[in-house]
């Protein structure tokens, strides 16, 4: 198994098992583990009637980093979580503001970057404050001799076959691109 399938996993694992973190920095160069991660902290973490009011969407090109510390801050009004995604990621600047939230972060707010496309500097303070206070997950792409073992697995785990050919196939006219392949 790739390792970062088995990193999203074990990811997915604490999430379901109720074990969550104040923040999941999701980021890389191949969107699919971060899109399975966010959404199933999306459908999953709260409830139906909980994600009404303590389920918080933004996206990184309508918003400043301060909005998302202030929405992060809010205690939950129902659920005993608040959940914030932050889709796009990537166009959020200033990343430096951060720094103050991540370190006393709020331990009923669930806080999600997705961070497509790239990865941020690592070398920043808030980097570095986000690698002790959550989880960090990097996905990166796949090198097209790694296409067919991640079609194989994928394929395993929802009990089907395929053949050589149809695999090749896929890898041929799809790439490396994970979420058109799944």
């Amino acid at each position: 198994m790739i390792k970062q399938e088995a990193a999203a996993n074990e990811i997915l694992q604490e999430i379901k098992s109720k074990k969550f973190h104040p923040i999941y920095f999701l980021m890389g160069e191949e969107p699919y583990y971060i899109d399975k991660i966010s959404n199933y902290i999306q459908e999953n973490v709260l409830s139906e009637s909980e994600k009404d009011f303590d389920l918080t969407i933004l996206y990184g090109k309508d918003v400043e980093i301060s909005t998302v510390i202030n929405t992060a801050k809010r205690f939950p009004m129902i659920a005993p979580y608040q959940v914030v995604i932050v889709k796009e990621a990537q166009m959020i600047s200033s990343w430096e503001n951060l720094v103050y939230y991540l370190q006393k972060p709020l331990k009923s707010t669930i806080l999600v970057f997705c961070y497509k496309y790239g990865t941020p500097d690592k070398r920043t303070k808030w980097f570095q404050e986000t690698k002790k206070t959550g989880v960090i997950f990097e996905s990166g792409k796949l090198y097209d001799y790694q296409v067919g073992e991640w079609i194989r697995s994928y394929i395993k785990i929802r009990k089907a076959g395929i053949t050589p050919e149809a695999e090749n196939m896929l890898v041929d006219y799809l790439g490396t691109d994970l979420t058109k392949i799944a």
